[in-house]
C-alpha cells in the first residue's frame, strides 16, 4: 500500500491551481439570486397572492390550496428559467444529514412541463429505509413530507429544492426540523407571555442564530490514500508530527493559496443560496478552518448550514480538496465544533439579550438572562445530550474543546450585577469608564470592551449579546441542541411568567415581583455559573461539589432524554411526544454503535492487512542486516533491540485485534440497544483503540519512511 501514499504525494505536487473569479464585485447583485425568496415571490406572484403569501410566511399560518397552485406555478417557471428541470422535497432525516428525491418538471403524458400545488406541499419519500426507532417497520414504507414555507425555496444544480419536514403515516415526526419548529414555537409563545411585562406592543420573539463552522481542508488524493478517513472520518492512527499546533502560528494566519481560492469558490455558491456567509480564517490546528455566517432565524439558520456543509464538500472537490467534518480528525491537536450563537430577538427588533441605558428595558434583559441561565442549571444533562455523538466524545475536554460538564460563563461585568441583584434588588447596570481600554499609544483609540471576557473552555458563554453554545460538534446538526435549548428556555419562561403572577396576586407590584422572582433564581443557579479554566482538574472536583454530572461518553449521555422531566417537557410544549423523544434516543443509540464498530472494523483491516504485513516484511530486512553484521563480526545489538521492539508492537496489535473481534461478536447478541452501546462503548472503544494505536503509532516511528503504507499526518496537515 505504501506506493499509494507515494502516487498520492506525487499528485499534490503535480497540483493545478482553479481560477475563481467574483461574478460581480458588488456581491449584492447576485447575493441570493438562486433562493426563491421574499423578491423573487413579489416579482413572480399576482400583488394580492404576494401579501397573502408574506402573511401567511410571517405568521407561521398555512397556505391554501389555490395559493399553494399559484406559488407552485411561479415557483416552477422561475426555476426552469434558472435551469433546473427537476424539484425535490428537501428534508433532514434523522441520519445527521439532508435528504431528497428528484422528479422532474416535464410530464411526458401531457408533453408540458409542469408542477401542482399538491406537489409543493407533499410528497410521498419511502419512509422504511430511514432511522425511525422502532416508530416504522421495514415493511411500513409510507411516510410524507411537507412543505415549510418559512424557509425559501432555491435551485441547486439543476434542482428546485424546497425544504420541508419528514412524517410517518402515522403522523410521528421522522427528522430533525419538525421538532425544532415545534420548539420555536413554544418558545415564542413563552417569550412573548414575559415581552409584555414589559411591553404590550410585542407580539412576536423569534430566536436567532449564527453558527460558526468549524473544518479540516486536506488533499483529495491524501485523504483516499489514508482508508480511516474515508471509511470513519477521522484518522484512527498517526504518530503526532514534530510540529502540530504549539507554535500557535495558524490561528488567524495568512491563508494558504489554495485553501484561499477554495473559500472564494465557495463563498460565491453560497451567497448565490443566500446564506450570508461572512467571515473566513485559519483555526488554530494545522489545516483546520472557520466560516461563520451573519445571524438568521433559528429555522433558516440550520437549514442553511446543512447545505452549506453539502456545498463546502462539493466545490471542494472543484479544487481537489477533501473536507473533514468529524469532531476529530486527528489526534493531539485542535477537534472542530459548531459553535451555535444563540439570542432572541423581539418583532419590534429588541435583543432581548442585549442590555441598554433604559431602566425598563434593563429589567426586561435581566429577566431572560437569569432565566436562560437558570434553564441551563435545571436542564444540564439534556444539554448534555442534546450534543452527544461518538465524534463529539473524542472532542469535549481536549485542546481548547469545552469539557463534558455543562456549566455557563457569564463574566465578571454581569456576575457582579447578577450579585448586585441577589443582594440588594438593584438592576443598574453602570457603563463607565471601565467600558474603554486606554493602550497609552496616541495613534491607537481607546479600545471599547465588551461586557464579558470569552472564555473557551464554556459550554455555554454569554458574550455580551448573546450565548453561544459552544459544545455541539461540528458535524451535527444544529436542530438537536437548538431544539433542546429553546424547549428547555420556553419552560422556565413560563415557569417565571407563573411566578410573576403568583407573587402579584398576594398584592405584591409588578416590578418588585419580577425583581424577587429573579432574586430567586439567581440564588437557586450559582451552581451552573463557573468563570474559570474548565479543562482543570480543579474544576472536575468543584463540578462534582456542586452536583453538576460529568458524563463522558454519548450512550450515558442520551439517558437524560428519557427521564421523567425530559419526557414530560417535551410533551407539554409540543415538541416531541414520548414516543418521538425514545425512537430518536434509540436512533442515536444505533448510530453511536455503528459508527464504533466501523471503526473498529478499519482498525482491525488496516492494522491486520496493512501495518503488521509492513512491520513483518521490514523486521525481515533487519534480520538479513542482522545476521549480515553478525557475519562480519559487527555488534548487532541495536538491530536485534529493534526487531524486538518491532516484533512487541506486532504480537500487541495483533492479540488484541483478535479479542476486539470476539467482543464485538459477544457484544453484539445483546438484544438491549442500551447494553449494545455501553458495551460498544466500555469494552470496545475504551479497552481497545488506544492500545492497539499506540502499538501502530510506535512502529511508525520504527519503520523505514518509504515502507510505511499510510500517509502521515505531517504530510496531512502540512502539505497541500
Amino acid at each position: 500500500m505504501a506506493h499509494l501514499r507515494f502516487e498520492a504525494l506525487k499528485k499534490l505536487s503535480e497540483r493545478s491551481r482553479v481560477h475563481v473569479d467574483l461574478p460581480n464585485p458588488n456581491v449584492a447583485k447576485f447575493f441570493g439570486e438562486n433562493v426563491y425568496g421574499m423578491e423573487q415571490m413579489r416579482a413572480t406572484l399576482a400583488p394580492a397572492l404576494f401579501k397573502k403569501v408574506s402573511q401567511a410566511i410571517k405568521n407561521h399560518e398555512k397556505i391554501d390550496e389555490t395559493t399553494a397552485d399559484a406559488v407552485a406555478s411561479a415557483a416552477k417557471a422561475w426555476a426552469v428559467a434558472k435551469g433546473a428541470s427537476h424539484f425535490t422535497h428537501w428534508f433532514q432525516p434523522m441520519t445527521g444529514g439532508t435528504a431528497e428525491k428528484h422528479d422532474s418538471f416535464f410530464d411526458a403524458l401531457a408533453g408540458i412541463e409542469k408542477f401542482k400545488g399538491s406537489e409543493l406541499v407533499q410528497q410521498e419519500p419511502d419512509a422504511s429505509s430511514f432511522p425511525s426507532g422502532g416508530i416504522r417497520s421495514t415493511f411500513e414504507a409510507r411516510g410524507y413530507t411537507a412543505w415549510d414555507p418559512t424557509s425559501p425555496m432555491f435551485v441547486y444544480g439543476a434542482t428546485l429544492c424546497i425544504p420541508t419536514v419528514f412524517v410517518s403515516y402515522t403522523g410521528e415526526t421522522l427528522d430533525t426540523k419538525a421538532p425544532l419548529l415545534k420548539a420555536l414555537k413554544a418558545v415564542d409563545l413563552a417569550a412573548t407571555k414575559v415581552c409584555q411585562l414589559f411591553d404590550k406592543d410585542i407580539q412576536h420573539v423569534v430566536a436567532s442564530l449564527g453558527a460558526e463552522q468549524e473544518y479540516f481542508a486536506v488533499d483529495k488524493a491524501l485523504f483516499d490514500a489514508r482508508p480511516d478517513l474515508v471509511m470513519a472520518g477521522r484518522s484512527v492512527f498517526g504518530h503526532p508530527p514534530a510540529r502540530g499546533q504549539q507554535m500557535e502560528d495558524h490561528y488567524f494566519g495568512s491563508i494558504p493559496s489554495r485553501i484561499y481560492t477554495f473559500m472564494k469558490d465557495f463563498e460565491i455558491e453560497c451567497w448565490k443560496l443566500g446564506i450570508p456567509v461572512r467571515t473566513r480564517h485559519n483555526e488554530v490546528a494545522p489545516s483546520q478552518f472557520e466560516v461563520a455566517p451573519l445571524f438568521e432565524e433559528v429555522n433558516v439558520a440550520n437549514d442553511h448550514n446543512q447545505l452549506m456543509m453539502d456545498v463546502m464538500s462539493r466545490v471542494a472537490d472543484r479544487h481537489d480538496l477533501r473536507i473533514l467534518f468529524h469532531e476529530k480528525p486527528f489526534a493531539g491537536i485542535n477537534g472542530s465544533g459548531k459553535h451555535n450563537n444563540w439570542s432572541l430577538i423581539t418583532d419590534t427588533g429588541v435583543n432581548l439579550y442585549a442590555p441598554t441605558s433604559s431602566a425598563r428595558d434593563n429589567l426586561m434583559f435581566l429577566t431572560f438572562f437569569v432565566t436562560t441561565v437558570k434553564a441551563v442549571h435545571a436542564h444540564a444533562d439534556l444539554l448534555r445530550a442534546s450534543i452527544a455523538t461518538a465524534g463529539n466524545d473524542f472532542r469535549l475536554g481536549a485542546n481548547e474543546a469545552p469539557p463534558a460538564i455543562m456549566s455557563t460563563f457569564i463574566g465578571s461585568q454581569m456576575s457582579a450585577v447578577l450579585d448586585e441583584l441577589e443582594k440588594n434588588g438593584n438592576v443598574k447596570i453602570e457603563k463607565g469608564d471601565n467600558m474603554y481600554m486606554k493602550l497609552g499609544i496616541d495613534q491607537i483609540p481607546e479600545i471599547i470592551l465588551d461586557a464579558t471576557d470569552r472564555n473557551r473552555t464554556s459550554p455555554f458563554a454569554f458574550t455580551g449579546n448573546k450565548f453561544e453554545f459552544r459544545a455541539v460538534g461540528s458535524s451535527d446538526n444544529c436542530a438537536v441542541a437548538m431544539t433542546a435549548l429553546n424547549t428547555i428556555v420556553a419552560e422556565q419562561l413560563d415557569q417565571f411568567f407563573a411566578a410573576v403572577n403568583k407573587e402579584i396576586e398576594k398584592g405584591e407590584e409588578k416590578r418588585l415581583a419580577i425583581v424577587n422572582v429573579l432574586r430567586q433564581y439567581i440564588k437557586e443557579s450559582k451552581a451552573i455559573r463557573f468563570e474559570g479554566d474548565g479543562y482543570s482538574d480543579e474544576w472536575v472536583k468543584e463540578a462534582a461539589k456542586r452536583g453538576l454530572s460529568n458524563v463522558q461518553n454519548t450512550p450515558r449521555a442520551l439517558d437524560a432524554y428519557l427521564s421523567k422531566s425530559s419526557l414530560a417537557l417535551f410533551e407539554k410544549h409540543g415538541v416531541m411526544s414520548h414516543r418521538e423523544t425514545e425512537a430518536r434516543v434509540e436512533i442515536r443509540l444505533e448510530n453511536y454503535m455503528k459508527r464504533v464498530q466501523i471503526e473498529a472494523r478499519v482498525i482491525g483491516d488496516l492494522a491486520m492487512n496493512h501495518i503488521v504485513p509492513t512491520a513483518i516484511a521490514y523486521q525481515t530486512k533487519l534480520i538479513e542486516n542482522a545476521n549480515g553484521l553478525k557475519g562480519l563480526g559487527v555488534d548487532n545489538t541495536a538491530v536485534v533491540q529493534t526487531i524486538k521492539e518491532i516484533s512487541g508492537h506486532i504480537d500487541t496489535i495483533k492479540n488484541n485485534v483478535r479479542a476486539m473481534i470476539e467482543e464485538r461478536k459477544r457484544i453484539n447478541k445483546e438484544t438491549d440497544a442500551h447494553k449494545r452501546a455501553i458495551g460498544y462503548c466500555d469494552d470496545i472503544k475504551e479497552k481497545y483503540f488506544e492500545t492497539i494505536r499506540e502499538a501502530v503509532d510506535k512502529l511508525e516511528l520504527l519503520v523505514d519512511n518509504e515502507d510505511w503504507p499510510l500517509v502521515k499526518y505531517r504530510e496531512l496537515l502540512f502539505l497541500r
